[in-house]
């Protein structure tokens, strides 16, 4: 299944005179083209669909929506082992204090 999925701008820049974006989704990060909402910035989420961004999203929609996404486990089946990465990144070592 291919997903139109949200995720969080963390920066832009202009490649080759495309707009394009690292676009961060619960962890994984991916980069992504901004030629249809160019003017999106860090800090706004956006729609992703097959390496576009197609629409700005605000920050409760894109964090529910991600939130219902991954408890089907719909993530998952569009990200596959980069989510799990992402998540053993981000879980805390052990032997160390939390």
């Amino acid at each position: 299944m291919c997903l139109a999925v949200p995720g969080r701008v963390l920066h832009t820049a202009e490649v080759d005179g495309v707009p394009m974006a690292e676009v961060d989704f619960g962890g994984v990060r991916k980069e992504v083209c901004l030629q249809y909402v160019p003017d999106a910035v860090s800090g706004e989420y956006v729609i992703v669909h097959v390496g576009f961004a197609i629409q700005r999203l605000d920050e409760i929609s894109a964090r529910a929506t991600l939130a219902d996404f991954e408890r089907l486990g719909l993530l998952e089946e569009e990200f596959g082992d980069g989510l799990e990465a992402a998540a053993a990144q981000q879980s805390p070592k052990e032997g160390t204090d939390r």
